[in-house]
This record gives structure tokens, C-alpha cells and sequence, in this order.
């Protein structure tokens, strides 16, 4: 008898809300075309409910496409005084005229461009989070991104 893996369903887990502060253009570097973006505060809640701590960022390398490989890392402090750090690894890409909207701090309804991250947790106080993969998917705002991120099961 041939196996079947079982197919895996998404479960929503927590919303995160990140402030973020002014884009910080390196250039190009002998990554690519580095940006950084700081993360200056949020919110998150659902599964874990706290405010994202100043001091993280998003560390970017646009390709020569135009699409975005997203490495944001940043903290959360529950409203216990619990830590939850969190990495995202991803990919924001789409039209370049909607990337360039996105990059002015335009408007853009979210189904125009693709915006999605895998995300890893640690937490000393909830080892659960460390023991499960969470996908996330994102909306770009003018000086704020917003995501849901579902557990995979």
C-alpha cells in the first residue's frame, strides 16, 4: 500500500500590525540593491496578543525584476512580558507599475501584487510556536504592513 502525505491546511493564528519608519536606501551593494526598512512598533494579536518592540527591521534586496526578497526580523512583548521574536523570509512582487505605487506609499488594493512570507517563531514562554510552520500573507500600507499568519497543520 502507497502512502499519501496528508495534505496541509491553514489555520489562522495571529494578525500583526508593524509601524515602520523611513526606507533606508543602501544601493547597490554585493547583495543587490539593499534597503532596510526599521520596525518602530505594532501590534499583534490572535494566538499571541502583545506590541512589537522598536529596534527590528526588514531587510530587503530588490532584484533586478523589481520583486522584493523580504527578510524582516523583529520582537513582540505579550501583555504577561513574554517575548516572541519573530523571522520572516519572503517574496513582495507584481507589475512594476504597481511596485512603484507601492513604493510611493500609494493605495493598492492587495490583489495586485503578490506579498507572501514563511515565518519562524521562538518563544521560551510558548515552545508550540517553535514546533509549528506559519505562512503569512501581507498588505502593504504607506508607513505600516499588515499580515495574518496561519499555521500550518
Amino acid at each position: 500500500m502507497t502512502r499519501v502525505p496528508p495534505v496541509p491546511s491553514l489555520v489562522p493564528a495571529f494578525e500583526v500590525v508593524a509601524e515602520l519608519g523611513p526606507l533606508e536606501d543602501h544601493g547597490m551593494t554585493r547583495a543587490g540593491h539593499r534597503r532596510i526598512i526599521p520596525v518602530v512598533g505594532g501590534t499583534i494579536t490572535g494566538e499571541f496578543t502583545g506590541t512589537i518592540l522598536a529596534g527590528g527591521a526588514d531587510w530587503q534586496v530588490v532584484r533586478a525584476d523589481g520583486s522584493i526578497e523580504i527578510d524582516g526580523r523583529y520582537s513582540a512583548r505579550a501583555d504577561d512580558g513574554s517575548l516572541l521574536y519573530i523571522r520572516a523570509r519572503g517574496v513582495r512582487s507584481g507589475d512594476p507599475g504597481v511596485l512603484e505605487a507601492l513604493l510611493r506609499g500609494d493605495d493598492v488594493d492587495p490583489d495586485a501584487y503578490y506579498f507572501r512570507a514563511a515565518l519562524t517563531l521562538e518563544s521560551a514562554a510558548r515552545p508550540e510556536f517553535e514546533r509549528t510552520v506559519y505562512v503569512a500573507s501581507y498588505i502593504r500600507e504607506a508607513s505600516r504592513v499588515r499580515y495574518v499568519a496561519y499555521r500550518v497543520i
